[in-house]
């Protein structure tokens, strides 16, 4: 296999100091965990500059990058993680969540580990914190992620659960076969790409759910260990490039439900697209904070309120049982989408009160 080529091969070269990557890569034997990274150009000193998500790390020889799966592998950049998977299920599009994008339809989900955020209230920690080795995971290939979906029948392979931008080979890979298959392609993400990893995945990504998890620089810092605006310039270029864009802020009581915050975001919002799907979701207590109570519905509808102001026209709230779950006409305000959870009761295109046309994609 791949993986044992390498570590002999290195093993020849490289001293005591770095018998630790030599075992995490032989833990993996079997697996392909090793593969030539994409968007990267070597710099001084056998060191290499990253440029696949807005971190844009300077990893000197034999380090890692902030996401701890891209290694600097004497002097060349390579993924630890290619085709290794640890979460895996089928899942409504609208759990993603996705309201506008092929509602009603089954997407086959993807997830390895890592991530390069390091969010204090992350809910999939066990896999966005894990370093790798430390989780079973299974080898699934692009050509078999794509099969899989297609015999569940799923109409799209979603790349989510950790962030899909450190997983980059891997589902531009997919994403290529799985375009080529009929299949829609969906990356649930952080937002925190480049420009270069953008133009060079976009062709082939149909939808996406970015989480814009505040809306303040101290937020970004503090929390997330990031910065805010990357984020919005990946949603901006997004929705210019005709990808399906959908947003989810997820309202965190004491750290970014104030309603500078709230009206600043929803401001961003609607300049970008006032038919832009809104999903202002309820926070659960998780990870390493604990200490916040679960969002007070109050705060929910005060988002959504400041969102209506801002004039955007789909307003959701998520992770709680309300009306809001609905796509509601922004002319005469029927119902046209009826949902409870991820359930659709009551399915149109069109208002069945003025005829207009929901800003759908289904096909």
């Amino acid at each position: 296999m791949l993986a044992i080529v390498v570590c002999n091969e290195l093993q020849k070269r490289i001293g005591k100091s770095h018998q630790t990557t030599l075992n995490s890569l032989k833990s993996h034997e079997g697996h392909n965990v090793i593969k030539d990274a994409m968007l990267w150009e070597p710099i001084e000193s056998e060191a290499v500059h990253c440029f696949a998500c807005a971190h844009e790390c300077k990893i000197k020889k034999w380090d890692r990058g902030i996401c701890h799966v891209r290694q600097n592998l004497d002097g060349k950049l390579k993924t630890l993680i290619y085709a290794e998977v640890s979460s895996m299920n089928v899942d409504p599009i609208e759990k993603k969540p996705l309201y506008h994008f092929y509602p009603g339809s089954k997407v086959f989900s993807l997830g390895s580990v890592s991530c390069n955020f390091r969010c204090e209230h992350c809910q999939n920690y066990d896999i966005s914190f894990a370093e790798v080795g430390e989780l079973a995971t299974t080898e699934i290939p692009p050509e078999r992620s794509v099969q899989l979906a297609l015999e569940r029948n799923c109409r799209g392979i979603a790349w989510t659960y950790n962030e899909p931008t450190i997983w980059f080979e891997y589902t531009y890979d997919s994403a290529i076969l799985a375009k080529e298959a009929g299949l829609y392609t969906v990356y649930v993400t952080n937002g925190y790409m480049t420009s270069q990893a953008l133009e060079k995945i976009g062709p082939y990504l149909d939808a996406a759910n970015v989480d814009v998890k505040g809306f303040s620089k101290r937020f970004y810092n503090g929390v997330c260990k990031a910065r805010l605006d990357p984020v919005l310039k990946t949603c901006e270029r997004m929705h210019e490039h005709g990808i399906h864009l959908e947003l989810t802020y997820l309202v965190i009581p004491g750290l970014n439900d104030d309603e500078e915050q709230l009206a600043a975001f929803s401001e961003w919002a609607a300049g970008v697209d006032r038919d832009l799907p809104v999903h202002f979701s309820r926070f659960h207590p998780d990870w390493r904070m604990l200490d916040r109570p679960a969002t007070p519905i109050e705060t929910l509808e005060r988002a959504h309120s400041a969102a209506a102001r801002a004039g955007l026209r789909y307003i959701y709230l998520g992770n709680i049982p309300s009306q809001h779950e609905n796509t509601f006409c922004p002319e005469c305000g029927a119902v046209i989408v009826e949902r409870t959870g991820y359930t659709i009761k009551k399915q149109g295109k069109h208002c069945p009160g003025c005829g207009r046309e929901a800003p759908t994609v289904d096909q």
